[in-house]
């Protein structure tokens, strides 16, 4: 019979290297991307908490984002490359704490199974550089019904005059 306390070690070794696994493959894909740059290069690139949400696939604190009352035409982009990546026609209000929009710009996102947290969630990256973006989810308004909750540090925002 196991204890309790060498089963929780098990399942505590075999969550670190499953999580190893995840973060080996996602560095792997990462030279795939059009824009790369070592480690040591994101770091002086960009801001610590950016570097934690684009490159580490953290989560920023929710209702914390300027862009989140960013109501203006114009266009988001990937904070890692500048890459549009939404545009502020697609963005809506969903009282979650972080900017959201119903649909990318065509071919500027992709997504991959996010098992982090003991939770299946879609996590959404852009496809020039590879930085994590945030998560959609199939709860969105119509025409998609999707809701790309993105990480407000993870975009830059560029308003069009009219």
């Amino acid at each position: 019979m196991v204890s309790r306390r060498l089963f929780m070690y098990q399942c505590t070794c075999a969550g670190a290297a499953l999580m190893a696994g995840f973060a080996y493959l996602r560095e792997a894909s990462a030279a795939t991307f059009a824009v790369t740059h070592s480690d040591e290069e994101w770091r002086s690139l960009l801001t610590p908490d950016q570097y934690e949400v684009l490159r580490r696939s953290r989560t920023e604190r929710p209702f914390t984002s300027p862009l989140l009352d960013e109501h203006r035409r114009g266009n988001f982009s990937c904070a890692g490359c500048n890459l549009e990546v939404f545009s502020s026609a697609t963005k809506y209000e969903t009282g979650t704490g972080w900017p959201s929009f119903w649909a990318p710009i065509q071919n500027a996102v992709g997504t991959e199974k996010d098992l982090s947290f003991g939770l299946v969630r879609t996590s959404v990256h852009c496809t020039r550089c590879g930085s994590h973006l945030g998560h959609v989810f199939d709860d969105g308004p119509q025409p998609t019904g999707l809701r790309y909750c993105m990480n407000g540090i993870a975009l830059q925002f560029t308003s069009i005059e009219a």
